[in-house]
């Protein structure tokens, strides 16, 4: 009986080192691999057609030489609306959840990869920039730890911005691409939140920035389809103009006024 205890007692001192040196989302590490090597078999499926049965042949795949995985075009700038990046690489590994994003940036600047740059993560939800309607099929997303009501720390946008170097320079993702989550969801969302350094980030070739000096605005200027040029979804032109004003002007009001109007005269010209 002695024994027996003593191996019991072994046996749990093992498991709890065992669990204690486990890395930390070894779980959901091995759920994201199971799902990889399921996407990996149907990929290699050869999809059976029934386009040849109108002429009696059975059908046939012939596979083409030319094609390529999916390639991102945009990068998608969020804030986490959460507490801490513990919390939200929770959110994002629990299944529930549904949502997702290639990369989290914690507040001292450690940053989280979680999705391969090619595959489609959950992050844009029902969005829309100029004609492109699904916006998680062409695009990264990166999200930044802060609750919305704070001040980006200079480790996230130093991470941040040697991040954006590598995307762009390894997918060659157009300058004017680098945007928010609010401007492609202007009636739902307000990240990354009008404090949210933009012109930082424009400075350095990520998105597009209004000149210093600037033409005068002709008398019969079109703020609306100034938007929509830009790429703002103009179905709610409040929201489409409050996004507008958030990303360019760190305002939050919802009219537009003439100082407005003159950066957005020139802004739709590097859009067009």
């Amino acid at each position: 009986m002695k024994k027996i205890k003593i191996i019991l007692s072994t046996i749990f001192v093992i498991a709890v080192i065992y669990s204690c040196s486990k890395p930390p989302y070894a779980t959901t590490n091995q759920s994201y691999n199971d799902q990889v090597k399921n996407y990996t078999k149907v990929m290699k499926e050869i999809p059976l057609i029934d386009a040849n049965d109108s002429i009696k042949q059975p059908p046939f795949f012939a596979g083409t030489t030319n094609f390529g995985l999916r390639k991102p075009n945009f990068v998608i700038i969020h804030h986490t609306a959460q507490n801490s990046c513990d919390e939200t690489l929770k959110t994002f590994t629990t299944v529930a959840s549904k949502v997702s994003a290639h990369y989290v940036i914690c507040k001292e600047g450690v940053v989280h990869h979680m999705l391969n740059d090619y595959f489609r993560a959950y992050h844009a939800g029902v969005s829309r920039w100029g004609n492109l309607i699904d916006v998680n099929s062409s695009s990264i997303g990166i999200e930044i730890d802060n609750n919305g009501f704070e001040e980006f720390t200079d480790a996230q946008i130093k991470s941040l911005l040697s991040l954006l170097a590598t995307l762009k320079k390894k997918y060659d993702i157009p300058t004017a691409n680098f945007i928010g989550h609010g401007d492609i969801a202007p009636r739902r969302k307000n990240d990354p939140n009008y404090r949210f350094p933009w012109k930082t980030l424009a400075e350095h070739g990520f998105g597009l920035w209004y000149d210093e000096v600037r033409d005068t605005v002709p008398a019969n200027f079109n703020h609306i389809q100034a938007l929509r040029i830009v790429g703002y979804d103009v179905k709610d032109t409040t929201a489409a103009i409050r996004a507008f004003k958030r990303h360019f002007m760190q305002d939050t009001t919802k009219y537009i006024n003439d100082a407005d109007k003159n950066v957005l005269f020139n802004l739709q010209k590097k859009y067009m």
